[in-house]
């Protein structure tokens, strides 16, 4: 298959009006990604050199900057404001491996969610039990729903509190998030600037491994897979199994399972430092307080256009102050420092991504409170790798048919590249 042919079967996919294009993508760039296929199309047919992403088709979340387009970030109230100069640096790096840009896809608004619901553009439903429509996750919520569409073949997100992972999770994907600094935020709407993070989406760790490091500048190529026989797993007995719901807690005893026999050791830790984040973040996150300062004149001009869960949430951050904010990031430092010493000896944290399956779209949209439990509740696995400042990659960890659960493998602070080799032995432990 050539590429503008497995271009045009993502676009057809798009299009295709049983399906979730309509509400995945807010932007298309048909005919310049038709361009760009066969132009590598062309490269390859004169035996030329091709960079490693000649040709994939790649979708990228609405936040990203694209040269000449308005940068919405899944709302209407920029909707006026003026296109963007240039490619944001992900979107550049990946243009320059030669990735084909799909268009851009609907998020929950302003990344302010971990469900993906968004009610300008719809909400793209999960493709598990599609007929009685699930959340896809958020805040990368098309990003998820175009790579399990097969309406491209990954998808590149914003992360903040998991806003990569919980998508990924729930609908059955692999996804990573980076150390932050690893790939730069610029050129993005941010959330919230202290843990903003960027990573892809795809249906393995090989292809998520590859386009994380052209994003991050780095050589590009997959890392060899580390043996597990010998490596140390710890599983912390801590907040992250508060709630679980039983589907998720037998997945993921199934995969200990696996791992085990594998070679792999599990120790199980109590990690107490962990509950300690909810309680630093308990006046206000970094996502309310740093969201507000982003938000604050365009909230004064334009809350009508906002959804109103997510205007309510950013306007609380008007009732933090200065101290509470401080206070707020020199616990996360003494967090970071702390944790490090409790994990130093491990290979990997184990715990599952989010302790829920997708739940109903409807059930969330007819109640706030729900809205607001369920969004809690998917937010507080994923979001503790945000604010310890680590790596960490969600893999599909259910069996084929029944409902997605994810398994997360936090690492440490610039492990990246570590997590990613273990993660491909895992991956292959896993679908033994």
């Amino acid at each position: 298959m050539t590429n503008l042919q497995r271009l045009d079967d993502c676009l057809a996919r798009i299009h295709d009006s049983q399906g979730e294009g309509k509400r995945t993508y807010i932007r298309l760039f048909e005919d310049q990604a038709r361009a760009c296929a066969s132009a590598w199309d062309a490269m390859h047919d004169a035996g030329m050199p091709l960079p490693p992403l000649a040709g994939m088709p790649v979708s990228v979340k609405d936040l990203f900057d694209v040269a000449g387009t308005t940068t919405t970030a899944g709302s209407v109230a920029l909707k006026d404001a003026a296109p963007a100069q240039q490619d944001a640096p992900v979107l550049k790096r990946l243009r320059a491996a030669g990735a084909v840009i799909v268009g851009t896809t609907n998020m929950t608004e302003f990344a302010m969610g971990g469900l993906g619901l968004n009610p300008h553009y719809g909400t793209p439903r999960n493709p598990y039990d599609r007929k009685t429509g699930r959340i896809p996750g958020g805040s990368s919520s098309g990003a998820a729903v175009s790579v399990t569409d097969g309406m491209a073949t990954a998808a590149i997100g914003s992360d903040t509190a998991g806003s990569v992972r919980m998508p990924a999770a729930v609908c059955g994907l692999t996804g990573f998030k980076p150390t932050a600094r690893r790939v730069p935020i610029d050129g993005s709407i941010p959330l919230a600037a202290s843990l903003d993070s960027v990573g892809p989406l795809a249906a393995d760790v090989a292809t998520c491994a590859l386009i994380d490091a052209v994003l991050a500048g780095e050589q590009p190529d997959v890392p060899v897979p580390m043996p597990l026989a010998g490596l140390r797993f710890a599983v912390a007995k801590t907040v992250v199994f508060d709630d679980v719901e039983s589907v998720v807690a037998d997945t993921f005893a199934r995969a200990l399972t696996k791992l085990s026999k594998a070679g792999a050791r599990i120790v199980e830790i109590p990690f107490a430092e962990l509950n300690e984040v909810e309680q630093a973040s308990a006046r206000g996150s970094f996502s309310v307080i740093e969201g507000y300062a982003y938000h604050r004149e365009l909230l004064e001009k334009k809350r009508d256009l906002y959804d109103p869960i997510i205007a309510a949430r950013f306007a609380n951050g008007q009732k933090i102050g200065a101290a509470d904010y401080i206070a707020l990031r020199n616990a996360r430092a003494d967090l970071i420092e702390r944790t490090r010493r409790v994990t130093s000896g491990f290979d990997a944290i184990l715990m599952p991504t989010v302790p829920i399956v997708a739940p109903k779209i409807a059930d969330l949209e007819s109640d706030e409170n729900r809205y607001l439990a369920a969004n809690r509740l998917m937010i507080r696995n994923p979001g503790l790798v945000n604010f310890l400042d680590r790596c960490a990659l969600t893999i599909p960890a259910h069996e084929p048919g029944s409902a997605p659960v994810g398994l997360t493998l936090m690492g440490e602070t610039l492990a990246d590249r570590r997590i990613l080799s273990i993660g491909l032995s895992v991956e292959a432990a896993l679908s033994a």
